[in-house]
């Protein structure tokens, strides 16, 4: 009886781990996994992972064979706070200049690509690097960076850098939030641990509750001891962010798809999205 958890190491998912009973999980079977979202995408198609916090877009890749657990994602309405395009130029400057990517992910890369070719009709080079800010803007002319790595750079950037927030540049375009990581579980772990994957779930609801309840206090100071950054920094982040899933978000999630299939980005279209169940295991929406 076992379930490998993939957790993003990533601060904007906390909320669904601080507080889960990890020693209780790991007795009962369960073993977490620590990596970038970019690996855990990797885990989950291999099998080597069985449920946890993906891209959306390596979701969209997999839609017929995971499921997605209810009411979990990270996502904001606008601002992300996390995921920045940093350019020399200003943004609408950008046709026929290069972009540096980072490999650290999939739905941001993505997203970005949609926004340049479709929102501001642009054709850019994009080359996927090591995320390392300097390197990046050292051979191109603008750079993607998210999650720990973004909001590092946020704080240290020159003036003279534009930086663009494109949870906020997709809001401004599509009216929808944007859903950056959604939790899923493949077929394999939903079939062979029903039981244990309840557990599972109910602990990140938990998690998720006790720290929203607690306005992310503990979670902060947390935080702070290991990257820094004042307490008010870190709270209006939590704050821009979200972390259900809703109607909205999924119509939201359905429209990225589609754009991404029109850009061929998405080999193949997106139909159906299936929620698990603790009752039922599955139901669309």
């Amino acid at each position: 009886m076992s379930l490998v958890i993939g957790e993003i190491s990533y601060t904007n998912i906390l909320p669904f781990f601080y507080y889960v009973d990890r020693e209780l999980l790991k007795q009962r079977g369960c073993e977490f996994i620590p990596k970038v979202p970019s690996k855990l995408n990797v885990g989950m198609a291999d099998g080597s992972v069985d449920l946890g916090g993906i891209s959306s877009f390596a979701y969209g890749e997999h839609s017929s064979e995971y499921l997605l657990l209810p009411n979990f994602s990270v996502s904001s309405y606008k601002d992300v706070g996390s995921i920045f395009l940093f350019s020399k130029v200003p943004i609408t400057q950008l046709d026929g200049k290069s972009i540096a990517l980072t490999s650290s992910s999939a739905t941001s890369v993505n997203l970005l690509k949609i926004i340049i070719n479709k929102f501001y009709e642009m054709n850019a080079v994009f080359e996927t690097v090591a995320p390392d800010y300097e390197s990046m803007m050292e051979s191109h002319d603008a750079c993607l960076l998210i999650g720990d790595d973004a909001i590092v750079n946020r704080w240290n950037t020159d003036g003279n850098i534009h930086r663009y927030d494109l949870g906020a540049l997709w809001n401004h375009f599509t009216g929808y939030p944007m859903t950056y990581a959604v939790f899923a579980v493949n077929e394999r772990a939903w079939k062979r641990e029903p039981d244990l994957l309840i557990e599972v779930y109910n602990q990140f609801k938990n998690s998720k509750e006790t720290s929203f309840q607690n306005h992310y206090v503990d979670m902060i100071k947390s935080i702070q001891n290991q990257m820094g950054g004042s307490f008010s920094f870190w709270e209006q982040y939590f704050s821009g962010l979200n972390f259900d899933l809703t109607e909205k978000h999924v119509e939201g999630l359905y429209h990225f798809f589609y754009l991404a299939y029109e850009l061929n980005l998405l080999s193949n279209k997106v139909e159906k999205i299936s929620l698990w169940h603790p009752t039922e295991h599955c139901h669309s929406v």
